[in-house]
């Protein structure tokens, strides 16, 4: 006899496959989630999806696994469906969790935008990338500037990034900086909300994107989705601009959903070109034109700024960068390797050889990281490893990387200098033009 609901494991990393399940499946009664399963993200697994968000149907929460045990679960549980719900993975690899979905006898999902996404009252502007990495958060930061000069009100709805008491966490809205110390957020979550505050914006972020939806439209007149990783948006935009990465010209479909960003574009900003080669530059080219022709692009430079580079002449150097861009996005290095070798006489000292053992395990998890150190700070354990291997090697400064002040978070016995970057057009049209353009159709 046929079961009477369809059991369903959702795999995720704590972000998309949270949304999905509260859009698609929390108030379904044909349906039952029996897991999610945790990746990317350490410290999420073992925990449950709490039953304040999980919702009636769920009075007892939903457990989240380790993705590894994905095949016995679903055996064990006699699993149906499973739904892939997690960004920046390379195409191989969504065929390998299928074949291991497959194997097990379940079928096996990817939902689509149209499944996904919310409704917005209002007119909204989705910033998403092909990779992690490619300059996603200081365009949004620009365009809020832009627009406020403009005398419009925007809130930056942040995808989501919930590493600590998901209840708590199921609409956060930060203005100042005393909102991000109360909120307690991790060093990943910092780095993105504490430029935009700094900035004077206004940040929304958390696990239930349709109250988050809701309260944000009432102080701002338009939405801006500050991506994460290469997803696409949880919101249906109605200018979906696409960052494509000019150091690295050849990823711009290899990545799930990087592709699907790429497609739904209306707009690409090809991104870093003041540090491309004239060969990187070609291929980008030609590689849009081959998976995109006669899509728009705007040109756009990332400059990097050092806040006191006569620290770095002559001294020994450790970098630190954004953790997510070197670690599954992919880059050896980021801004703050650019910015050192910038100065000839630093002298840059790799952090291996004095890495605290939770630090060693990323680097052996991701042997492509060149002589940087990621801001690794997903718990107080993983900031006081980083802390500690940045403080046994034998160095005269700490440049970082990273868009937080990395000296208020973590205890170093070195003083710390920051590269910033930003963006910049670099040819006409700029993005801006297009921007008014939408504005005014959208009638604002």
């Amino acid at each position: 006899m046929a079961r009477s609901r369809r059991r369903v494991v959702i795999c995720g990393a704590a972000g998309r496959d949270f949304h999905n399940f509260n859009v698609v499946f929390r108030d379904d009664p044909s349906v039952q989630v029996v897991a999610f399963t945790a990746a990317q993200i350490p410290g999420i697994a073992g925990r449950r999806y709490p039953p304040e968000l999980a919702g009636p149907i769920y009075p007892q929460g939903i457990p989240i696994v380790e993705e590894a045990t994905l095949d016995a679960l679903c055996m064990s549980e006699r699993v149906d469906q499973v739904i892939f719900a997690y960004s920046d993975v390379s195409n191989a690899h969504v065929m390998r969790m299928a074949t291991t979905a497959l194997a097990a006898g379940s079928d096996f999902t990817l939902l689509s935008p149209r499944s996904t996404m919310l409704q917005p009252s209002l007119p909204a502007i989705a910033i998403c990338a092909v990779r992690t990495g490619c300059g996603k958060s200081q365009i949004a930061r620009y365009l809020a500037s832009q627009l406020a000069a403009r005398g419009y009100r925007s809130a930056a709805l942040r995808h989501p990034m919930p590493y600590g008491d998901l209840a708590k966490q199921a609409v956060q809205r930060f203005s100042s900086m005393a909102d991000i110390a109360k909120a307690d957020c991790t060093l990943e979550e910092r780095e993105e909300y504490e430029p935009h505050v700094a900035d004077g914006g206004v940040v929304y972020a958390g696990v239930d994107y349709a109250e988050i939806l809701k309260q944000a439209q009432t102080e701002a007149d338009l939405l801006l989705w500050d991506g994460g990783n290469n997803d696409f948006s949880f919101i249906d935009a109605g200018l979906n601009i696409a960052v494509v990465d000019a150091l690295r010209p050849a990823e711009l479909d290899g990545h799930y959903p990087g592709g699907v960003v790429l497609d739904m574009a209306d707009l690409l900003v090809v991104n870093k070109i003041d540090a491309a080669s004239d060969e990187q530059l070609a291929t980008v080219a030609a590689e849009l034109d081959r998976l995109v022709p006669g899509k728009p692009r705007v040109m756009a430079a990332s400059p990097v700024t050092i806040d006191d580079p006569a620290a770095l002449d002559g001294a020994r150097v450790l970098i630190v960068e954004d953790g997510p861009t070197i670690t599954h996005g992919g880059m050896p290095y980021g801004a703050g390797y650019q910015a050192v070798k910038s100065v000839a006489s630093a002298r840059i000292v790799d952090p291996r050889a004095h890495a605290a053992p939770e630090i060693a395990a990323v680097f052996a998890r991701f042997p492509h990281i060149g002589p940087v150190l990621p801001a690794m700070g997903y718990g107080p354990e993983q900031l006081a490893a980083l802390a500690q291997t940045i403080n046994a090697a034998d160095v005269d400064v700490v440049v970082a990387g990273t868009p937080i002040d990395l000296a208020t978070d973590v205890d170093l016995r070195v003083p710390v200098v920051r590269v910033r970057y930003g963006y910049r057009d670099a040819g006409e049209p700029s993005l801006m033009s297009h921007v008014d353009e939408f504005l005014s159709t959208a009638g604002i």
